[in-house]
């Protein structure tokens, strides 16, 4: 193959997975909590085999799909996007990265404020709509920066754009990501800028991810290396922290995602383009959205079928998720789940490839068709 292209609808699982038991999570289906709408309208992600998928409880398969199927199980400990998509890209972490539900400590905050010369506001576990609605006016007043985590292993710094440059507010994120390391290496540390006037203040798309470096080689790594072309779309610069890319664009939702991917296929180039659809995760999941989830996978759907017929005889379109995020559960955190792949494209021979024990299948395969020796 000359061109794989990698899409990941950011947490779009397909069921809980059998130790969604330690997540709290029993019950949980993404895909599942969309279909149940009625709304749910996916008929090119249908025909490669979605429905086809083994044991998922929604849907009706077709009789003959285009495409290869599979269900994956994420084999490393934790439910977030830094683990999920390094799983994807071929490394398994079994042990946790660090949260902190009660807060960063004392030794965490007074540094980063120290170094930074501002105040803190908040240190606590919290919805980023909701902690600039309850925080973003003393922020205003004091210029004291929103400091918040979630479930997942995140430092989150909020700040009003007028207040703090975007820009500074990146600069900010550059000092937390050097003060956490070692013991307290979170995943990420995100800029959350916003703007307006309270109360009815707005999260603008400016949101930058400072990732840690993956803790070894990706197939990033080594398509890069074989002299490929690894070009990421939207946050995977971010999650990889520029480790194995050679070309990246950022992106302002999934249809500006979609429409820079479908850019790409006009292109000519040799390699993997390897997309992340956030909406999905931030704007529907954890605002437990059902109705915006359901109304993106059928848009998502629609330009799946822009791209498959953008295809050259040696391209591959696969399509996979880095976690669940049930717009229908309890909560409003990441969700234990199985997730979905297919493989689309004039080359590709129909079969069910049934249930992986770990997302890195997807590394696998990638690195296959694209005949790079690990």
């Amino acid at each position: 193959m000359k061109r794989v292209f990698l899409i990941v609808l950011d947490s779009a699982g397909i069921g809980f997975e059998p130790d969604a038991d330690k997540f709290g999570d029993v019950g949980a289906d993404t895909f599942g909590s969309c279909f149940k709408t009625g709304a749910l309208n996916v008929p090119n992600m249908a025909a490669a085999g979605l429905f086809n998928i083994d044991g998922i409880s929604f849907g009706a398969p077709v009789q003959n799909p285009t495409g290869k199927y599979a269900k994956l199980r994420e084999k490393s400990m934790g439910k977030d996007t830094t683990i999920g998509h390094w799983e994807l890209a071929g490394i398994v972490s079994p042990e946790p990265l660090p949260t902190y539900p009660g807060g960063f400590p004392d030794e965490v905050i007074e540094r980063f404020s120290r170094e930074t010369g501002r105040g803190v506001l908040c240190n606590k576990t919290y919805s980023g709509t909701e902690v600039i609605k309850d925080y973003g006016k003393e922020h205003m007043e004091t210029g004291k920066l929103i400091v918040y985590t979630s479930a997942d292993s995140v430092f989150q710094i909020a700040a009003h754009e007028d207040i703090v440059p975007v820009e500074k507010l990146y600069e900010y994120c550059e000092i937390a990501r050097k003060i956490l390391t070692g013991k307290h290496s979170v995943g990420r540390v995100i800029a959350r800028p916003f703007t307006g006037k309270y109360p009815d203040f707005v999260r603008t798309s400016n949101r930058h991810d400072f990732s840690l470096l993956p803790p070894g080689e990706t197939m990033l790594d080594r398509i890069k290396n074989a002299g490929m072309d690894v070009i990421a779309v939207g946050k995977i610069n971010d999650i990889f922290a520029g480790k194995g890319i050679t070309e990246f664009v950022r992106t302002k939702n999934n249809a500006d995602g979609m429409e820079k991917t479908l850019a790409y296929a006009e292109r000519d180039f040799h390699g993997l383009c390897f997309v992340n659809l956030v909406d999905f995760d931030m704007v529907y999941g954890h605002r437990r959205d059902v109705k915006g989830y359901t109304e993106a996978l059928n848009a998502f759907d629609v330009k799946f079928g822009e791209l498959l017929g953008k295809l050259g005889e040696e391209d591959v379109v696969m399509v996979t998720a880095d976690h669940g995020c049930d717009p229908c559960f309890k909560g409003t955190d990441h969700t234990r789940e199985y997730v979905p792949l297919l493989v689309a494209g004039k080359a590709v021979t129909p079969e069910n490839l049934g249930v992986k024990d770990s997302y890195s299948f997807v590394s696998e395969l990638t690195e296959h068709l694209l005949k790079v020796e690990s």
